[in-house]
C-alpha cells in the first residue's frame, strides 16, 4: 500500500484499514487508527507506521479517541454498558440515578443515542421494564399495597405505574396479583 493510498484511507476515516497501518502526527505527538474521527492534519506533518509498536518507538503516543494501543476499543458499546449497569442499579431511585447518569460525563441527549443503538430501544423503555420486572415480583412475594409496589419499583404516580404496568404485562397489577396466586395453589 502506497502512502498516498494510507493517506486517502486516514483523510476518509476508512475502518477498513485499521490494522493494517497507524498514522502519526509530528506536531501533537500522536498516532491514530485510519478510522480515527480527529481533526485531519496537514499532509506534512503525517508520517505512516505498519505497527503501534513502531509509533511508539518513533516517540509518539495513542490517540486518547480512537485508542490504537488497544486491539479492540468500542467506546459506545463500553458507554452503552455503563449506561445499563447505571440503570440497573438505580432503577427505582430518581435522584440516584440522575446524580449517577450525571458522573457519565454524557448529555441526556448522548445517553439516549448510544442506548438505543447498542440496544434497540429507548432508556425509557428500559426502565420500564426494569421497573415492572420489580413491580411483579413484589406483587407476588409481598403484601404491600399498589401504591407501595408502585414507589419501591421507581414509579413517581399510581397512574404512570398503572399505565404502564398494563403496557408491559397486559393486566392491571391486582389481576397479576391474583393470577400469580392461583399458579401457587394450583397442584
Amino acid at each position: 500500500m502506497t502512502e498516498e493510498e494510507k493517506w486517502k484511507a486516514a483523510l476518509s476515516c476508512d475502518a477498513a484499514y485499521d490494522g493494517q497501518f497507524f498514522y502519526g502526527v509530528k506536531t501533537t505527538g500522536v498516532f491514530c487508527r485510519p478510522s480515527c474521527k480527529s481533526k485531519s492534519p496537514k499532509r506534512e506533518h503525517v508520517i505512516f507506521f505498519d505497527t503501534a509498536e513502531q509509533a511508539r518507538k518513533y516517540g509518539l503516543r495513542p490517540c486518547k479517541r480512537c485508542r490504537p494501543d488497544l486491539l479492540e476499543f468500542h467506546p459506545q458499546k463500553e458507554a452503552a454498558e455503563e449506561i445499563k449497569l447505571t440503570y440497573q442499579q438505580f432503577f427505582s431511585d430518581h435522584i440516584h440515578l440522575k446524580e449517577e447518569l450525571k458522573k457519565l460525563g454524557l448529555s441526556r441527549n448522548r445517553i439516549t443515542q448510544i442506548f438505543q443503538m447498542q440496544y434497540g430501544k429507548t432508556p425509557t423503555e428500559y426502565l420500564n421494564e426494569l421497573r415492572i420486572s420489580r413491580a411483579k415480583e413484589l406483587l407476588m412475594d409481598t403484601k404491600d399495597n399498589i401504591l407501595q409496589i408502585a414507589l419501591q419499583s421507581g414509579f413517581e404516580s399510581l397512574s404512570a405505574f398503572y399505565t404502564q404496568f398494563g403496557k408491559v404485562a397486559g393486566v392491571s397489577p391486582n389481576e397479576y396479583r391474583e393470577a400469580a396466586a392461583d399458579k401457587e395453589q394450583t397442584p
